[in-house]
């Protein structure tokens, strides 16, 4: 585990004080879930854009042509 020094406004500070004290965590332990959640967000619109770099309209059909054409059932009507 490392260090870090971290510079934040006062206002800030507080309400991370308030809301890690409100869910019963230490300071530390919110910022790092807050910076966590915050990286996993950023990672999965990176995974979702090389997914889609590598679609295929083609593949897509195929898959779509699966599907049974059949009426929606009762509870799936609009």
């Amino acid at each position: 585990m490392s260090t870090l020094s971290l510079r934040l406004p006062n206002s800030l500070h507080e309400q991370i004080r308030n809301l890690a004290k409100e869910e019963g965590v230490s300071i530390n332990q919110f910022i790092a879930s807050a910076a966590a959640e915050k990286m996993a967000a950023l990672l999965t619109e990176e995974y979702i854009e090389k997914r889609a770099g590598r679609a295929s309209r083609k593949k897509f059909q195929a898959v779509l042509k699966k599907i049974p054409d059949v009426p929606p059932e009762e509870q799936d009507r609009i």
